[in-house]
């Protein structure tokens, strides 16, 4: 007669136990980071990418609990050092800070060893830094709209310097040509310092340069600014309009930064590692840090990155494509 009633007790308790055991093993699980955090730069120190990264990374390791290591990872316009991210284990523990340039180097007639959206776990965005049309204050144009007028006038006749072929600072170049109906010349150097030192000693006419490399000499009138190259003018330097103000709608060239972690990295990680994004780009001192450097503060979640790197990809394909403009590399 109590057989039954005993053995589902017996039952009953093994039950819990094995439940118990259960959640004893996953409360035993390592949380999410116990070691060093690697931050990849895919490009040369000193550049916008170098500057973020080791503006967030201490901000980041005070959410942690743990070092975040900022590896330079240069070459072949910052596919290196995102490829070596792609292929990186799906922990959360190898990173990649990544450009707008990630979502134009596809189209660009350059070899691409991954896919932005397959490859990648969006994490967040980070921030953005306008691009500036500056001129050499020796040139007859000093507003954005008379740049306009005269480069359609004399189409071939204006240079523009840029850190290299396939840059966003590039892109800005033919990009305007086209939706000008006219023609600049494209001189490319290696890197931006001799890009905005040519600019002042005149060999070239004007540059698409960050606001971080051209405000100080805007500054001492060694450069003339003439326009923004987005859709909104920026609180560095209000003053300044935008090419669509000036005329010329449609044109808009962002140079933003994100953070990226390998596919398949687990959502809870992603979210721990944008949690601790979002703390420190909310940190005052940051803010200030990064309005020194030049860059606007644009935290986003995960999902929301996706979505806008899915626009940016369509965006750049169409432009390039529309605009026949090829980069070797």
């Amino acid at each position: 007669m109590n057989a039954l009633p005993r053995l589902m007790r017996a039952m009953t308790t093994c039950t819990i136990a094995t439940l118990a055991c259960a959640s004893t093993l996953v409360s035993a699980q390592p949380t999410f980071p116990t070691k060093p955090i690697t931050l990849v730069v895919p490009f040369a120190p000193g550049g916008g990418n170098d500057i973020l990264a080791r503006l967030i990374a201490p901000k980041m390791s005070q959410q942690l609990g743990q070092p975040i290591v900022i590896e330079n990872k240069p070459g072949a316009g910052g596919n290196l050092g995102a490829d070596y991210v792609a292929h990186a284990a799906p922990d959360g523990y190898t990173v990649v800070i990544a450009s707008s340039q990630i979502t134009m180097n596809p189209y660009l007639g350059m070899k691409v060893p991954f896919h932005i959206e397959r490859d990648f776990e969006p994490v967040g965005k980070i921030g953005s830094v306008p691009l500036v049309l500056v001129a050499n204050p020796e040139q007859p144009y000093r507003t954005l709209k008379e740049f306009i007028d005269y480069t359609r006038a004399n189409p071939g006749k204006v240079s523009y310097s840029s850190p290299g072929p396939g840059t966003p600072q590039h892109l800005a170049g033919e990009v305007f040509a086209r939706l000008n109906k006219t023609e600049l010349l494209h001189v490319p150097y290696r890197g931006t310092g001799p890009s905005i030192a040519d600019l002042m000693g005149n060999q070239v006419q004007v540059s698409f340069a960050t606001y971080a490399s051209a405000a100080q000499y805007v500054k001492t009138g060694k450069l003339r600014a003439l326009g923004i190259a987005g859709q909104q003018r920026t609180s560095l330097m209000p003053e300044l309009p935008t090419f669509t103000e000036a005329g010329l709608k449609g044109y808009d060239v962002e140079l933003w930064y994100c953070m990226l972690a390998p596919a398949k990295t687990p959502r809870a990680v992603v979210d721990k590692l944008n949690a601790a994004l979002l703390t420190a780009l909310k940190a005052p001192d940051l803010a200030e840090q990064f309005r020194n450097q030049g860059f606007e503060v644009k935290g986003s979640s995960p999902d929301e990155l996706k979505t806008y790197i899915g626009g940016e990809l369509q965006r750049w394909q169409r432009v390039i494509s529309e605009n026949n403009i090829k980069v070797a590399l």
